[in-house]
C-alpha cells in the first residue's frame, strides 16, 4: 500500500507525482466518446482549428481525472474511505495533444472524523502542469481517510 494513514498526513507538505504523461489523441477521444460528450472543440479537427485554439482541444475531464488520479499512489491508495467532494475546479489553459502533463499535490488541510473515529479528513490542494511549467488545472479534494490501525 502506498497511500498514507490521516497522521502521516502534513499541513504544508507537497508532493510531486510520478509519472508524467503525455497527452495522446486516443486519451482525449476515448473520454470524450465514453462520456458521450458531442463537443466538436474536442473531436472534429476542421471545427476546432477554425477556433481561437487552432486545434482539437483535450477534453478537460480528463485533465482533471489524470491529475487526480496520477495523486492516488502517493496519497490515498488503500487508505481513502471515501471522497467527499472536489471543489474549487479550475483550468486557466487548455491542453493539447503532446502536452506533457506532471502533478503535485499540498495538504491544505485535515481534521478527525467527528462521526466516525477511525478516520479523519484531509483537503488536498491537486495541480497539473504543462510541460512549460504553465498551470492548466488546479482543484480542492476531500478525502475520509483511514486512520493508523491501533
Amino acid at each position: 500500500m502506498a497511500g498514507q494513514y490521516f497522521e502521516q498526513f502534513e499541513i504544508g507538505v507537497t508532493r510531486r507525482h510520478d509519472p508524467h504523461r503525455t497527452v495522446t489523441e486516443t486519451d482525449n477521444l476515448l473520454i470524450t466518446t465514453l462520456t458521450h460528450n458531442p463537443q466538436p472543440l474536442h473531436l472534429d479537427a476542421e471545427y476546432a482549428g477554425a477556433t481561437e485554439f487552432g486545434r482539437i482541444v483535450v477534453n478537460g475531464l480528463f485533465t482533471f481525472s489524470l491529475m487526480v488520479g496520477l495523486s492516488v499512489g502517493d496519497t490515498t491508495l488503500g487508505t481513502l474511505i471515501a471522497n467527499l467532494g472536489y471543489d474549487e475546479v479550475v483550468m486557466p489553459l487548455p491542453v493539447f495533444v503532446g502536452d506533457t502533463l506532471r502533478a503535485e499535490t499540498t495538504v491544505a488541510e485535515k481534521r478527525a472524523s467527528k462521526s466516525r473515529p477511525n478516520a479523519g479528513i484531509v483537503i488536498f490542494t491537486h495541480r497539473m502542469y504543462n510541460q512549460r511549467n504553465e498551470l492548466v488545472c488546479k482543484c480542492k479534494r476531500t478525502a475520509l481517510l483511514q486512520r493508523l490501525p491501533q
